[in-house]
């Protein structure tokens, strides 16, 4: 009997010291100098400081000076009634742009503002304003917006003529919509002088000398800068391959700096015209497979009523130079042309036949030609 109550009491004394260790082993607490030196690598939020541009590399200065440059561009297009609805329909669209200019000039497409009946133009601190088109060219798909400022940030212009193939690039823009404003991509420059052919609404157009890039270009980047690592701008992004990853084109500054400087120096520019079809030594060896080819513009078709035949140059003859500029490819003869006015007199340098002639050409206003 007295054995059995002593294990009632061994079994009470157990019970009782269980209650008590219990729930310490069940809910363990993290040790004291732990949690402390935990603590001591936290830093407030607010007091961590932001990285220097300078350590995100190249691009990431290159992006920092130009972004305030960059602008989106949202456009309206009001439709015509049409057979199936009446009233009218508004189109409503997306692109990007570039300033180029303190007194508010902005290079953008003419994919993207031509046509369109009220524009209006993000700056890079969100701030909007009413734009104007001043001037647009569906062939080379450039066109010039106006906007009303003073002292805006304007893009550095490089020189396209002198791009190597491999160098590295950045395309800043707006795509797929302004949500997205101010898009970063970067690549390379895969290829230069590149001809594209494009549906238009004047026809198919074939757009010469353009720059490809695999940096990429999506709907809503037309008409935003392509850049290099000096932090100016080397082209003007246009079109993109869809069937293709990676295959992207703008097209060369160096164009679109003679019509600047008429917008800056007379506020506005008259797109002159010479009336002919002209292809480099490089397109025309495809089509004329004979005989020695000549470095020069080659002239396939002519408008009869155009200045060129005026003067006296015929189909089959190559461009070589204006006045005293020598031109190799059809964007370097619309460059030379556009850095004159219309009712100016230029001298051409054809060969024809292997023989050197000159002739002088007036300039006419393009106009729409059936």
């Amino acid at each position: 009997m007295r054995k059995r109550q002593l294990n009632m009491l061994y079994i009470m004394i157990i019970a009782i010291l269980a209650m008590i260790f219990l729930p310490a082993c069940t809910m363990p607490r993290r040790p004291e100098g732990r949690q402390l030196k935990y603590q001591e690598h936290q830093l407030p939020l607010s007091s961590m400081q932001p990285r220097d541009t300078a350590e995100g590399g190249a691009i990431a200065i290159v992006v920092k000076e130009l972004s305030p440059s960059i602008v989106g561009i949202s456009t309206k297009q009001i439709s015509r009634e049409n057979l199936f609805f009446s009233g009218q329909e508004t189109v409503e669209g997306v692109g990007s742009g570039v300033i180029v200019h303190s007194k508010g000039y902005i290079l953008t497409n003419d994919h993207v503002a031509g046509g369109a009946d009220e524009i209006r133009v993000i700056l890079h601190d969100g701030k909007e304003l009413e734009g104007e088109v001043k001037w647009t060219d569906p062939t080379l798909d450039l066109a010039i917006v106006k906007v009303e400022g003073d002292d805006l940030p304007e893009a550095r212009l490089g020189e396209s003529e002198r791009l190597l193939v491999g160098e590295p690039v950045i395309a800043i823009g707006t795509p797929l919509g302004l949500q997205f404003q101010h898009t970063v991509t970067a690549g390379i420059i895969s290829a230069l002088d590149r001809t594209v052919q494009v549906p238009t609404e004047l026809g198919e157009n074939f757009m010469e000398d353009l720059i490809q890039t695999d940096a990429s270009i999506n709907p809503g980047n037309s008409g935003g800068p392509l850049i290099n690592l000096s932090g100016e701008v080397i082209g003007i992004n246009t079109v993109k391959v869809t069937s293709a990853e990676g295959i992207g084109f703008a097209i060369p500054i160096d164009v679109a700096k003679p019509i600047i400087n008429h917008f800056v120096e007379d506020e506005e520019f008259v797109t002159p015209y010479i009336g002919i079809v002209g292809f480099d030594k490089a397109m025309a060896s495809y089509y004329k497979r004979d005989g020695r080819l000549e470095d020069g513009v080659y002239v396939v078709d002519i408008d009869p009523r155009g200045p060129a035949y005026k003067a006296g140059i015929r189909v089959d003859d190559v461009i070589t130079r204006i006045n005293d500029r020598r031109v190799t490819k059809m964007l370097g003869l619309r460059t030379a042309i556009y850095s004159y006015h219309v009712g100016d007199t230029v001298r051409v340098t054809v060969i024809r036949a292997g023989q050197e002639k000159t002739f002088d050409m007036t300039l006419e206003e393009k106009k729409d030609r059936s």
